[in-house]
């Protein structure tokens, strides 16, 4: 067969056009996969910056404190700017050491969403959580089965001392929370401690376990969740625990 140039160019054409199209049929059957972004727990926005390194790691949160608060205490040395003199406690009744000479830092990874355990498990001696101030939290025993009792006189006006590593809270923060809904912090199993009230109902809940926790909605989410409170029952008929009882989630290490 003779093709003319004539043909010759619409024969072409039409190998063009039906390549093109061949190629637009593909492009058309391709799909993306949706990826998906976690946020932090709206709560962090609350931890001190100066202090807080706080960072998504995979389906983990990795916590970092250099253990230092961000508030006034007799406990700091007296040529730091948030020095103040004793009120609640005395040079004579004070813990030994300052919050500078403790030169160290702490690490929590916990859950994105963390999820409370079969069993629960108890509390050990040293950091059981982290205080948004940056500095650490402590049950309410001041050695192996050794309540707080004979040390509370050591505490200064926020409930807090220093030894044997670190400055830490053993009961409520007055610094930034008293009777009142503010966070605490966040405990080891990755929940979050509250104030003794809370904001899903203006008071103090009445549904809390035996570990000062309960399922509701808080200042950071309308979603609600699991969270603990600062109990409202009296210790030494002044002062409240931060932490009386058992972890409900699964502990982590803070190191």
């Amino acid at each position: 067969m003779h093709l003319t140039k004539y043909s010759l160019l619409l024969l072409l054409g039409f190998i063009v056009f039906a390549c093109n199209k061949d190629d637009a049929d593909d492009t058309s059957t391709v799909t993306e996969t949706p990826t998906t972004t976690t946020e932090l727990h709206a709560a962090f926005g609350e931890f001190n910056p100066d202090s807080y390194s706080i960072m998504l790691d995979g389906d983990e949160i990795v916590i970092e404190t250099n253990g230092m608060p961000d508030h006034t205490s007799p406990y700091w040395s007296s040529d730091n700017a948030l020095f103040v003199e004793p009120t609640i406690t005395s040079y004579d009744e004070m813990a030994p050491g300052n919050i500078d000479d403790f030169n160290g830092s702490y690490t929590l990874r916990v859950p994105v969403s963390p999820e409370k355990a079969s069993s629960t498990s108890s509390t050990g001696l040293g950091s059981i959580g982290l205080a948004i101030s940056g500095a650490t939290i402590y049950n309410d025993e001041e050695g192996p089965n050794v309540p707080l009792d004979n040390a509370v006189g050591s505490l200064d006006y926020t409930a807090a001392h220093t030894g044997p590593q670190s400055y830490h809270y053993h009961l409520e923060p007055k610094a930034w929370s008293d009777d009142d809904t503010n966070l605490i912090g966040i405990i080891s199993d990755g929940f979050f401690l509250y104030g003794r009230k809370c904001t899903s109902s203006g008071t103090y809940p009445t549904d809390l376990d035996a570990s000062g926790g309960h399922t509701s909605t808080t200042q950071h989410t309308d979603n609600a969740e699991y969270h603990y409170h600062i109990q409202n029952e009296l210790y030494l008929n002044a002062y409240y625990i931060l932490f009386p009882d058992d972890y409900q989630g699964t502990p982590n290490s803070i190191n």
